[in-house]
């Protein structure tokens, strides 16, 4: 967009109209010399119809069937869940000699970042110590470490909700009227605790479900997912924590580990209660060889690396009606240059995917790659409808309101991330990147699954677009928020990174942005710029265990 406007086609062939701003009932538009009189109030990121709609009409964005009227609906009106459903083409393989329009990278060719090169050659955009249990009941026991380890070592985001509470404790105590308070006004802080070791960016916590219970798959499975983080470039060295008895054992784990790395030499640390004195001596044992391992890897240091070695996930989550016109296309510019740079880029959430089948079908680089894609879709897909459900099912309470009506609008513009790039590979659950392009990985559309696997994966970082905001972050991969609009963004600058409202606006390109993104991306990768989902720990962790997870 070259100037602000109300309205926007997003692709020729589409019969719907998205409002950029709110637009009363009656205001007569005009649309190609044809006048539409609107017919209800159309919020933000709603869409309305530029033609009349008959029962079983398709409704068609993005250049693509993503939905059908179920009951006429006028030339201005709106849609809604009321008379529109979801509705999607088939797909299928079909040979097409896809051809790429490469962007121009010229001034990234030379540019590198300050990563942690590893062993192996893969290169960590951070530095980080990492505890695993094997199982749930060892997740106290992280807490009780992690609280001491954070306090000590400067690693506790902040303490103003610990003065905060001392604060009420103080006025209750003085016998004032709690009720009256005001949670603004707060005393002020005391300053963090200087980070005791320079090169060592966090220790982090795999607290989980499982390890035991469930099925003995369910078991495998995440030992696969916990020796994925192990092996994370992101990750220097690993303290883990067993009960003993329990399904997912400790030398499974390791097995798993040499199976995706062959020549993993990180140093690991292993502790198993049933084997120890006491918790006591258990816990003081972990800290204290921890420490040691953390001097070590504190002797690590960044060094320029070329641009190539990033390994980039692209996520959406609490996404708007505004997602696949400014954050995601933005980021899916982005995701070319990487791949034209020689990067790897990661598009996972398979429910999301919905309705971009075809394009992505496309756009492999083989048949066994778009094989794998369709059977991996249709697998999930019979799974879900096999409960009862099905993808598209998929749009929450909060995508509906904000204008994406069906799973097709949501999922054709999530897509957009990946921007155009070939499919050089399609990726289970927890199967590594191995090749330089985009790839697809297949994981739920909840917002934390899907990270979570994503960096599974190998994403050593992750660009997260959301338009209702999210606190979504994860405990190896820095997580960088980017707004879809900038109402978004101021409201909740505390977890924003990027605003891409200019583009609403009609202040900036999609292209610009998306190099913007990729500056931020750079500083990111070598320490510069320190995501707000870094910032507050926010270290979410959900293993996806196969079931029907949308």
């Amino acid at each position: 967009m070259d100037k602000v406007k109300s309205y926007l086609q997003i692709h020729p062939k589409d019969n719907v109209l998205v409002a950029l701003q709110d637009l009363p009932k009656g205001q007569i538009i005009d649309w190609n010399g044809q006048l539409i009189t609107l017919q209800d109030d159309i919020h933000a990121k709603h869409k309305f119809f530029i033609d009349a709609m008959e029962v079983g009409d398709e409704v068609l964005m993005y250049g693509v069937l993503v939905g059908k009227a179920i009951i006429a609906i006028p030339k201005g009106g709106i849609m809604t869940t009321e008379n529109v459903h979801h509705a999607s083409q088939d797909y299928a393989y079909r040979k097409v000699n896809y051809e790429w329009k490469t962007p121009d990278v010229s001034s990234f060719n030379h540019r590198t970042f300050n990563g942690y090169l590893r062993a192996d050659g893969r290169v960590g955009t951070a530095n980080y110590w990492l505890f695993v249990p094997t199982v749930f009941c060892e997740n106290r026991n992280l807490d009780v470490i992690k609280e001491a380890l954070y306090n000590n070592l400067g690693y506790t985001v902040t303490d103003k909700y610990k003065h905060f509470t001392e604060q009420l404790l103080e006025a209750y105590q003085a016998g004032e009227d709690i009720s009256a308070f005001e949670v603004d006004k707060l005393a002020p802080v005391e300053p963090l605790k200087k980070r005791v070791f320079k090169n060592v960016d966090g220790i982090k916590f795999l607290n989980h479900q499982g390890g035991c219970g469930g099925t003995r798959q369910d078991s495998a499975l995440l030992s696969q997912l916990l020796a994925a983080y192990v092996d994370h470039p992101n990750v220097a060295g690993i303290t883990i924590l067993s009960l003993g008895c329990q399904h997912l054992q400790t030398q499974n784990l390791l097995d798993d580990l040499k199976v995706r790395n062959p020549s993993f030499n990180k140093p690991v640390l292993v502790f198993e209660q049933q084997k120890s004195q006491s918790e006591e001596q258990l816990i003081k044992e972990a800290i204290l060889q921890t420490f040691t391992g953390l001097t070590e890897i504190n002797k690590i240091e960044r060094q320029p690396v070329p641009l190539s070695k990033l390994c980039v996930g692209v996520k959406c989550g609490g996404s708007d009606g505004f997602s696949g016109i400014s954050a995601n296309p933005a980021v899916g510019y982005t995701s070319d240059l990487l791949v034209a740079l020689g990067a790897k880029v990661l598009l996972a959430e398979f429910p999301e995917l919905c309705g971009a089948e075809q394009n992505l079908i496309d756009r492999s680089v083989d048949q066994p790659t778009a094989e794998k894609f369709i059977r991996l879709m249709q697998e999930y897909d019979a799974q879900a409808h096999a409960v009862g459900s099905g993808f598209h099912m998929n749009p929450s309470p909060g995508n509906i309101k904000d204008g994406l009506i069906t799973d097709a609008i949501k999922s054709t513009g999530a897509a957009k991330k990946a921007g155009t790039s070939p499919v050089v590979d399609v990726l289970d659950y927890t199967e590594p990147a191995t090749k330089a392009g985009l790839s697809l990985v297949c994981t739920p559309g909840n917002d934390v699954e899907a990270t979570t696997g994503k960096a599974a994966s190998g994403a050593t970082l992750i660009l997260f677009t959301t338009g209702l905001g999210t606190p979504t972050g994860n405990p190896v991969c820095p997580v960088i928020k980017v707004a879809t609009n900038t109402a978004l963004a101021t409201r909740m600058s505390d977890i924003i990174d990027i605003d891409t409202g200019a583009i609403i606006r009609g202040e900036k390109s999609i292209e610009e942005m998306g190099t913007e993104i990729l500056e931020y991306c750079i500083k990111a990768a070598s320490g510069e710029e320190i995501p707000k989902a870094v910032q507050l720990n926010q270290d979410d962790f959900i293993p996806w265990k196969r079931g029907v997870s949308l």
